[in-house]
């Protein structure tokens, strides 16, 4: 049985660069990342963030990635990504590029310029 559309929860797609003094690959950032918006928000607001890494989308050459996280909680997800300082423990920041409602155009405006 499929659920009604305006019971689904809305997500959006938020484009991220990776700055470090050297290269970090996906597994490294999505355990960075993910330890911080458990420190930041707790384990019961990562459960409503749903934060997910896209594995497919990660650019190790330049350094980009998405993450897909509920619409209520975008801000929530900006703040935690601001406070990453370290990636497989070497110094890092991450910035965030822009925030879509549709993976293409996210993946157009913000990933690929």
């Amino acid at each position: 049985m499929k659920s009604l559309p305006s019971l689904k929860e809305k997500k959006r797609y938020l484009v991220f660069e990776v700055i470090a003094e050297r290269r970090a690959g996906f597994h490294e950032v999505k355990e960075a990342v993910s330890k911080t918006i458990l420190g930041f928000v707790g384990s019961h607001g990562f459960a409503r963030l749903k934060p997910r890494l896209l594995a497919d989308r990660w650019d190790g050459q330049r350094q980009r990635g998405v993450v897909v996280v509920s619409r209520k909680w975008v801000d929530q997800l900006r703040s935690a990504l601001c406070l990453v300082t370290e990636v497989d423990r070497s110094p890092a920041i991450i910035r965030t590029l822009g925030v879509s409602g549709i993976l293409r155009r996210a993946l157009s405006k913000f990933y690929l310029r």
